[in-house]
């Protein structure tokens, strides 16, 4: 997906946060004194506006995107606290140990190595700064298709596309080992059932999914496959709606280490 084309926009905006995902976050923030957060690959600025309404004085939202930070610019704008700044995670546009918190939610599967973000990260974190990663393993994507975890059709229609996600997706144990060698300290590793949204009624959910919103891998797909994409899970739904519609992510929340 081509996050810079126009023709994407508000792919990634337009829908608010879970409140498990709210709940989790802020009770992982509960121990620590918060000022600055910055949200990496903030997209149309979901989750910006999220740490916003967690109530972090200061947020800034980063994106290499300007179309993506104009959506996010709409997203956000009864949030005083929020800033947007145009910028690559592997050379934030972020001062040296300025911040608290840095938030990286589908952000890693984009990158061919977390290193250099990861390297970035450690050094604009305040010692003690809380690092949180928010993505899918291959253990999160390939769970089989139902009625809540949509996404496993996907896979199970299109088996080309498991060889897709398993080229962009790191394991567990790579992101603990990145982790550490650039200076962090592992507090928390879970998994994090997320409401991405409630269809009321299967018809809503297909056009959705025509839509392709807010869901790259489906960007893989011609129009004739993706025609045939809906077909199967309208087939394979026999629930009419409501549908809850959930995405498993993994969750790790790192704190960075002072230097010895």
């Amino acid at each position: 997906m081509d996050f810079h084309d126009k023709r994407n926009q508000n792919s990634y905006s337009g829908r608010n946060t879970d409140s498990r995902w709210l709940t989790t976050i802020a009770s992982h923030l509960s121990r620590k004194h918060i000022d600055i957060a910055a949200d990496i690959g903030c997209g149309g600025g979901i989750y910006t506006r999220a740490l916003a309404m967690i109530g972090i004085p200061h947020v800034i939202g980063v994106d290499s995107s300007a179309q993506m930070l104009a959506d996010a610019k709409k997203a956000c704008r009864e949030f005083q606290q929020i800033e947007l700044r145009k910028g690559d995670c592997e050379d934030l546009p972020l001062a040296s140990e300025s911040t608290d918190l840095l938030l990286a939610r589908a952000l890693i599967h984009h990158l061919p190595s977390v290193q250099p973000f990861f390297q970035e990260a450690a050094r604009t974190l305040t010692s003690g700064g809380l690092f949180i990663i928010q993505n899918r393993t291959l253990d999160d994507c390939f769970l089989p298709g139902s009625t809540e975890h949509v996404r496993g059709y996907f896979f199970s229609a299109f088996p080309r596309l498991r060889k897709i996600e398993a080229k962009r997706r790191f394991s567990s144990a790579y992101v603990r080992q990145a982790l550490h060698s650039n200076g962090f300290l592992l507090l928390h590793e879970e998994t994090l059932w997320e409401t991405r949204a409630i269809h009321p009624s299967k018809q809503e959910l297909l056009v959705d999914l025509s839509k392709r919103k807010g869901r790259s891998i489906l960007h893989q797909l011609s129009d004739q496959e993706l025609a045939k994409l809906v077909h199967v899970i309208d087939t394979s739904l026999e629930q009419d709606g409501p549908i809850v519609e959930k995405d498993r992510w993994t969750l790790w929340i790192a704190e960075k280490q002072a230097e010895r």
